[in-house]
C-alpha cells in the first residue's frame, strides 16, 4: 500500500468528531432561554460559560465539518474539551473523563494537521 490517504483521513476525522460533538452542543442551544441553569466551571458566569460552550460545541464543529478556518475552529473545540475533562470532571475517574479527553486529543490533532484538501480551506 504505497498510496497515502492523509487528506481522506483528515476529512473522516473532521466530519466524524465534528458531527458527534454537535450531538453534545445542539441540546445546549435550548438552555439559552435559562442560561442560569448552566454551570460556571471557569468563574465567568453561567451565561458566558454557556456561550463559550456553544461556540466550542456547535459553531466550531460546524466549521470543522466543512473545513473552514479549520485550525482556528479546532482551538475553541479543544479548549472546551480541556475544560470539560480537567475542570468540570476534575474529581471524576478516568472513565468519566474519557470522552472529553478523546475529543480534546482529536481537536489538537486537527489543529496541528489542518483540514486537508477535502475542505473549504483545501490545506
Amino acid at each position: 500500500m504505497k498510496k497515502n490517504f492523509n487528506d481522506l483521513a483528515l476529512l473522516i476525522l473532521r466530519v466524524g468528531f465534528g458531527g458527534f460533538m454537535l450531538t453534545h452542543g445542539i441540546p445546549k442551544i435550548s438552555m439559552l432561554s435559562t442560561p442560569s441553569d448552566f454551570g460556571d466551571p471557569i468563574g465567568v458566569g453561567a451565561t458566558i460559560s454557556l456561550i463559550l460552550a456553544l461556540i466550542g460545541e456547535v459553531v466550531a464543529p460546524i466549521l470543522l465539518i466543512i473545513g473552514f478556518k479549520t485550525k482556528w475552529a479546532a482551538l475553541p473545540a479543544a479548549i472546551t474539551m480541556f475544560v470539560a475533562a480537567f475542570i468540570v470532571h476534575a474529581k471524576d475517574d478516568l472513565a468519566t473523563k474519557e470522552h472529553a479527553l478523546l475529543y480534546f486529543i482529536t481537536f489538537v490533532v486537527i489543529f496541528l494537521a489542518g483540514a486537508g484538501k477535502y475542505s473549504v480551506d483545501k490545506a
